[in-house]
């Protein structure tokens, strides 16, 4: 039923797509505004709240629960664990926004900060240190440590569906459970197909700028059937040698790309901004994180703030699910300080190097960064790589590893669209994974045509506001299963 249902929903929604792009648009942007605005407050307090109980999780006598049977260990090491969850959470998201978004933020700052100056570079990483730090791993530790619990210990399907059987007990297995697994789906697929899509216009960015291939859309078609080979390549060797192996080799190409313009950029003002970042980051976390401006009624939160809660909130199906699969044997504590503290420290690493080298060439050399990132997003990463020694090699290495990171995450969200179709099935077979590999495609390239990427992109964050509240369902299932087991 979830299967069938879900094809049939997602293609009467891309054939509208394609025959009315400027409806489907218009009324998905328009529910887009209501939620960034009108219920921004429930998103800030919300995810707050998630990490908090994250956290607390962690730290309680719940900590020491394992994740499957008592006398289960990891099937992963820990490298190939953290590699294979970074790499599907948001590995790609790193490459492509590590200079962006802090040049954005630095050129139009929040709450009446003046732009360009030294109060707005101070901003700009403590708020992209929020918008890929704690908080959006606290969602997938969340969904992944409720589908773990359920799948390893409980023995139960690893659906969403099942996360809530301690709250709705056979309820959940019904038509309650239907809805919520299909709905799970859909936002998979959706947001999958929407970043494949846009992913093929990073790619084509790059290119462009490299080789001068042209930026079209024939290029863009070309770069999502490549890359669309290369993830069903993967998607058939199963989860031990494609993913895995793929995962490693981003991790490693990353750190490597990491290191060279930490070493070669400015790297004494790196370790400054670094620090007074980091610290400034903490300090401010909770007024971050329910920052609103009722009376400047500035847009910036809802265009920032709260459209990534909503976006991290969309992935949460596909990235919790994943990281769930590989996270057999391990505790409860070691599962969320290994999601959410881990990962958090290498975005703001990230961030720091990338941004804080984009900015200093900005700041100090002159450099007019601003003008390009803010012209043409996909290139701020080239740019700034091009003022680098090696800056050519260099940009062709930062080129693959965002191909590489595009083909592991959807290699990983096929794996989990799979696993939904099939009941939760741990191991989903080839031809479902091509299935929907393929669909997914197709789906990316239908909407490049019709310029629906956007309404996708704004249908993905309109459902997930209904996957926001079966988190919250599902944070009071897993404490009530929790305490039921240490009670007894």
């Amino acid at each position: 039923m979830v299967f069938y249902v879900s094809i049939i929903l997602i293609l009467l929604f891309l054939i509208f797509g394609f025959l009315f792009p400027e409806q489907l648009l218009g009324a998905t942007s328009q529910l887009f505004g209501v939620i960034t605005n009108d219920l921004g407050w429930f998103y800030l307090v919300t995810v707050l709240g998630i990490l908090a109980f994250s956290l607390y999780l962690a730290f309680s006598r719940f900590g020491k629960i394992r994740l499957g049977d008592d006398d289960a260990r990891p099937e992963y090491s820990n490298f190939s664990w953290f590699a294979m969850l970074f790499s599907a959470g948001m590995g790609i998201g790193l490459v492509f926004w590590g200079v962006a978004e802090p040049v954005f933020h630095y050129a139009q700052p929040p709450m009446g900060i003046e732009p360009s100056s030294n109060q707005s570079a101070m901003m700009a990483f403590r708020y992209a240190f929020l918008h890929w730090g704690l908080h959006p791993w606290a969602i997938y530790a969340i969904v992944g440590l409720a589908l773990a619990y359920v799948t390893f210990r409980k023995k139960m399907p690893c659906l969403i569906s099942s996360t809530l059987y301690p709250l709705l007990g056979e309820k959940s297995k019904g038509p309650i459970g239907h809805v919520i697994d299909i709905l799970a789906l859909i936002l998979t697929v959706i947001g999958v197909a929407t970043s494949l899509g846009m992913g093929a216009l990073q790619v084509n960015g790059g290119l462009n700028t490299l080789f001068n291939i042209p930026n079209n859309i024939t290029t863009q078609v070309v770069i999502i059937i490549v890359i669309t080979i290369m993830f069903l390549i993967s998607a058939t060797t199963g989860l031990d040698k494609g993913i895995k192996i793929l995962s490693n080799t981003n991790i490693i190409i990353a750190v490597l790309l990491l290191l060279f313009v930490f070493i070669f950029g400015p790297t004494v003002f790196i370790l400054d901004t670094f620090f007074v970042s980091l610290s400034g980051y903490l300090q401010n976390l909770l007024p971050m994180s329910l920052a609103l401006s009722p009376f400047e009624k500035d847009p910036w939160i809802g265009t920032w703030t709260i459209f990534y809660w909503a976006w991290w909130l969309s992935w949460g199906p596909f990235v919790g699910t994943f990281i769930a699969r590989i996270s057999k044997g391990r505790t409860v504590k070691e599962f969320v300080l290994g999601v959410i503290i881990l990962p958090a420290i290498f975005c703001c690493i990230w961030f720091t190097v990338f941004g804080g080298t984009a900015l200093y060439f900005e700041i100090f050399d002159g450099v007019d960064l601003v003008a390009k990132v803010t012209s043409d997003v996909t290139i701020g990463l080239f740019a700034t790589l091009a003022h680098l020694p090696l800056g050519s090699i260099i940009s062709v290495v930062a080129t693959i590893l965002i191909i590489t990171f595009f083909v592991t995450s959807a290699d990983s969200a096929t794996f989990v669209i799979g696993m939904f179709s099939r009941n939760g099935d741990l191991n989903p077979d080839t031809r479902i994974k091509i299935i929907w590999g393929t669909l997914l495609s197709l789906m990316a390239i239908v909407l490049l045509f019709s310029g629906g990427l956007v309404a996708m992109r704004n249908t993905s964050i309109i459902i997930a506001l209904p996957f926001l509240l079966i988190i919250i369902m599902m944070c009071v299932a897993i404490y009530k299963a929790f305490a039921s087991e240490k009670n007894n």
